[in-house]
């Protein structure tokens, strides 16, 4: 798939962009590169091959992602934060109603 300047033209209309004619050049150029890409990935037979998980999964077998426990590492300050607020009630800052 290749496309033309007219398709790009096209695209930066309905993306709301103004592109030079050197820019639209350029464009060009770089998106039938990116599809040219695409099309030699798709050509590689890829039957038998399992998904990864990860991409260092293929060459660290027992890769275990680094995530941290999942606890409180700060002090509550709602009461603090609040003070200034001309009206709170429930730890919640009131505000008025602007619609009806």
């Amino acid at each position: 798939m290749s496309l033309k300047e007219t398709d790009v033209t096209r695209i930066a209309h309905l993306a709301h962009l103004t592109l030079s004619p050197d820019q639209t050049s350029k464009t060009l150029d770089q998106l039938n590169g990116i599809f040219a890409l695409v099309e030699q990935m798709q050509a590689v037979n890829t039957t038998g091959v399992e998904p990864l998980s990860h991409p260092f999964a293929l060459v660290v077998d027992h890769l275990a992602l680094r995530l941290r426990d999942d606890v409180v590492t700060e002090s509550n300050h709602r009461q603090h934060y609040q003070q200034c607020a001309p009206a709170t009630q429930d730890g919640l800052y009131l505000v008025p109603k602007v619609i009806e």
